[in-house]
């Protein structure tokens, strides 16, 4: 149902992870995620912990599906004295190509516990439907 589009994506997670590099709007970090089918839909979760509703945009052009989300550093005061820093701040960004039978007109955000779900019904002219055999009126009955 969806089409990877930069085979390279993982790499650049796992060096940008490695080099404690925080995305920007001109290179934004990738964020996790997990799709999969769940009856007539298509469902696709993101994990965007410490974001929060107001900095997440959610766009659809076509068939390419852009999430952006800015996790934002936390106003601390000035006693504050920083030991460990290790989350990540910054701007995230996913494009996901989604095939032509989804809905993209109908899809459903929901945002809890840190967690984007995304949910995208399957298209009604891609779910499987019977055919009816209609009879053929050009042929004579035979009485007998």
């Amino acid at each position: 149902m969806l089409m990877r589009t930069d085979p390279f994506r993982e790499l650049d997670r796992l060096t940008q992870q490695l080099m404690g590099t925080s995305g920007t709007w001109s290179r934004p970090s990738p964020m996790p995620m997990d799709a999969y089918r769940e009856g007539d839909e298509y469902v696709i979760a993101l994990d965007l912990p410490g974001v929060s509703t107001d900095a997440i945009d959610i766009d659809v052009e076509r068939n390419m599906l852009t999430v952006k989300a800015e996790r934002r550093p936390i106003t601390k005061g000035d006693t504050v004295q920083m030991e460990l820093s290790e989350r990540p701040l910054g701007v995230f960004s996913r494009q996901v190509m989604l095939a032509d039978t989804l809905d993209t007109e109908h899809i459903k955000a929901d945002y809890d516990a840190g967690v984007l779900t995304l949910r995208i019904p399957i298209a009604e002219r891609a779910k499987p439907r019977k055919i009816a055999i209609g009879r053929d009126s050009t042929q004579k009955q035979i009485s007998g």
